[in-house]
């Protein structure tokens, strides 16, 4: 059966959701909390709420401006960073709403990964669809939404509950280390015309996924290869590998490269090359950050203007300042990223989360003001 104009409608989901607390109504002030960030991450989870509520739609690449306001209509991948922080925001409420759309969505995901080839894998929500098996299907954009369905997971008290998302991240991780992963570490990119050699964003997003599995479910195979990634990664210049580089798209590839090594941290033995490597890598990369960030006077249009992962790096810096004594300095320059991106988010007609670029700024941008207020909940296990 061809699922090319699937959709999920939100009368069938919506369902799910347990009415929760008014989107209005802010929960008690933590005491540890920097209260003025904690508001502005709510107010931007509420608004991803009501997105990821809407009836989805298939994604138009050749229509980026495509705003229809009634679906979203967004690859999967994309919301996948919004959902990782409304997990957190549950965590940082205990808001069931939050959860209950994490939950929906993720929903969606294991309904369309049933009908979907290769098995295992999820709909990227454009490309190959569920029933096809001809088109583009890859590892990077699958390992994205893993990490959020895990993420789901993670916050599931009912045991079978839990198992329904975790043994959908398990399915994927079958499918990728049964077929995509080199003997040297490296993963490639699944059913990708482009390259057929390990790519770094693949080896990356599916590497933080094992982490995150192996740290949930304590299984040694998935640790294997996250390491055997690791590994592959710490060989690389990230300003040289291909086949979409550097200079292309600077700030996805320090997203996906560093996100990555922000998860191997607690995995890392100081004092070993890999170690020294890895430290020498984030170096240039929080240099690079340096120079070519809105709010540390780089000349660079507005992360609105297709520049909008540059949103998530805050998360990055806030993770590697809380690390290493050298780079404490670096979170008031992070607040002031976070204070940007709201600046952005609240200009006369914005966000507009029916166009692209918005709905990257904000949800790129959620994951930052998460790793701010509830350090370290993007990667937790279960309690």
């Amino acid at each position: 059966m061809i699922f090319s104009n699937l959709r999920i409608g939100a009368t069938a989901l919506v369902a799910l959701i347990v009415a929760g607390p008014s989107l209005a109504a802010e929960p008690p002030q933590p005491a540890n909390a920097a209260s003025g960030f904690r508001v502005r991450f709510l107010e931007f989870c509420n608004l991803a709420v009501g997105e990821l509520k809407k009836e989805m739609s298939p994604f138009r690449p050749k229509e980026r401006q495509y705003a229809d306001p009634t679906t979203h209509h967004m690859p999967s991948f994309e919301d996948a960073h919004a959902v990782q922080a409304l997990a957190v925001a549950y965590d940082l409420t205990g808001n069931r709403l939050y959860l209950d759309t994490c939950k929906l969505w993720s929903d969606r995901m294991i309904a369309y990964q049933q009908g979907m080839i290769p098995r295992g894998g999820y709909y990227m929500n454009h490309s190959r669809a569920p029933g096809e098996d001809r088109g583009e299907w890859t590892v990077a954009d699958s390992g994205s939404i893993g990490m959020a369905v895990l993420a789901t997971a993670v916050r599931c008290q009912d045991p079978a509950e839990k198992a329904h998302y975790l043994d959908s991240t398990r399915a994927l991780a079958k499918l990728v280390m049964e077929n995509y992963v080199g003997p040297d570490g490296g993963i490639a990119n699944g059913c990708w015309s482009d390259y057929h050699k390990p790519w770094w964003c693949s080896t990356a997003t599916f590497g933080s996924l094992a982490f995150l599995l192996y740290n949930e479910t304590r299984d040694e195979k998935y640790l294997k290869v996250a390491q055997g990634a690791l590994d592959w990664m710490t060989r690389q210049d990230f300003r040289r590998v291909g086949p979409i580089t550097f200079q292309q798209v600077p700030a996805s590839v320090l997203y996906y490269t560093f996100e990555f090594y922000a998860t191997a941290l607690p995995y890392l033995r100081p004092a070993t090359p890999q170690y020294d490597a890895t430290l020498a890598q984030i170096t240039l990369a929080l240099d690079w950050m340096a120079k070519n960030q809105k709010t540390r006077a780089a000349g660079v249009p507005d992360y609105l203007d297709r520049h909008a992962h540059r949103s998530g790096l805050p998360a990055l810096m806030y993770v590697f300042a809380r690390h290493w004594p050298q780079f404490r300095q670096l979170e008031p320059a992070a607040d002031g990223e976070l204070r940007y991106i709201a600046e952005l988010l609240h200009r006369p007609g914005s966000p507009n989360l029916s166009i692209l670029y918005d709905w990257e700024v904000l949800s790129w941008g959620m994951l930052s003001y998460a790793e701010k207020v509830c350090p370290g909940a993007l990667r937790r296990r279960s309690r």
